[in-house]
C-alpha cells in the first residue's frame, strides 16, 4: 500500500553513543524520504561523533572508534541533512523520545535552528505499543512476517519502520492513513520541549515537569524567580530546552511592550 500523505515524511533511524540526549552524539544517520507520489529517497551516513563510543554501546550497533575515525562530523552534514527533511513530516520508532530529541541537540550544535512547528512527527513505537505491546523486532515479524536479521543497523531500522507502519494502517480499522491522525495517535504527554522537562497545562500554557516548580507556568517562575532561568541556562539541560525557554522569556518581554 502507498501512504496517503500531503508532503513528505522522513522516517529515520539514529545509532548513538549512548542514551543520553544532551550528552551523546550520532554515529550513524539513516533517512527513508517517502514523497505523497510514492517516490523513495535513500540517505545513510556513518558519522565521527568527536567522542568515544563506549565497548558496551558498540557491541549494540557494531560501530567502533576505528570505523568513524576518517567519517564526517555531524556538524559537517547538518546542512545537507536539514536540506533534506525540511520540507518533511517526520517518522521513527521510539522516535518522539529518543530520535527527534538526539537529532534536535546535534541541529543546534551545529548552528542550524532546529525546530518541530511546522511538522508531525509519527511515531510507529508508540502506534505498535498501543496495539500490541512489543519492540521493532517483533512487530516487523507480526506486522510483515518477516525476519528482521540486521537489526541494530540504522538503515535496515528505517526500512523495517516504514514497512510496519504500511502494514499497522493495512490491518487496523480505526487507524486513518493520513499523516496527521497518526501523529495525533502516537503521540504521548504534550511536552513543549523534546525531554519532557516542559509540559503543557490544560489551557496550552508552558509549565515545568520537575523541582520545586513542577506544575507551574513557566512565565510565571520567570517573573517571580529570573535567577532561576539564568540556573536553567548554565545547567545541564538540552539545548533544545533551553531553546524554547529563551523563546518563552522574549515571548513574554514582548507582551509586555505590547
Amino acid at each position: 500500500m502507498q501512504l496517503n500523505l500531503t508532503k513528505p515524511i522522513c522516517f529515520f533511524d539514529l545509532e548513538t553513543t549512548g542514551i543520553n540526549i544532551s550528552k551523546d552524539r550520532i554515529v550513524e544517520i539513516s533517512i527513508l524520504k517517502v514523497y505523497p507520489d510514492g517516490k523513495e529517497e535513500r540517505y545513510t551516513r556513518i558519522v565521527n561523533p568527536t567522542i568515544p563510543i563506549p565497548a558496551e554501546v558498540t557491541k549494540i550497533h557494531g560501530i567502533t572508534d576505528a570505523d568513524v575515525a576518517d567519517k564526517p562530523t555531524f556538524k559537517d552534514l547538518a546542512k545537507e541533512i536539514y536540506n533534506m527533511i525540511k520540507d518533511s513530516d517526520l517518522g521513527g520508532f521510539n522516535s518522539n523520545r529518543f530520535d527527534i530529541p538526539v537529532l534536535a541537540e546535534e541541529m543546534l550544535r551545529a548552528d542550524i535552528d532546529f525546530d518541530m512547528k511546522n511538522r508531525m512527527s509519527v511515531d510507529v513505537q508508540t502506534i505498535f505499543h498501543k496495539m500490541e505491546q512489543r519492540t521493532l523486532v517483533a512487530a516487523y515479524k507480526f506486522y510483515c512476517d518477516k525476519n528482521l536479521d540486521d537489526a541494530h543497523s540504522a538503515e535496515a531500522d528505517t526500512f523495517a519502520t516504514y514497512e510496519v507502519l504500511k502494514a499497522q494502517i493495512a490491518k487496523y480499522d480505526d487507524l486513518e492513513n493520513d499523516t496527521k491522525f497518526l501523529a495525533e495517535f502516537s503521540s504521548r504527554k504534550k511536552f513543549a520541549d523534546f525531554a519532557g522537562f516542559l509540559v503543557y497545562n490544560k489551557e496550552g500554557e508552558e509549565c515545568f515537569s520537575f523541582g520545586k516548580h513542577k506544575g507551574k507556568r513557566v512565565v510565571d517562575v520567570l517573573e517571580t524567580e529570573p535567577g532561576y532561568f539564568g540556573w536553567l541556562l548554565n545547567a545541564d539541560f538540552p539545548l533544545y530546552t533551553k531553546k524554547v525557554l529563551t523563546s518563552i522569556k522574549l515571548r513574554s518581554f514582548n507582551n509586555k511592550l505590547d
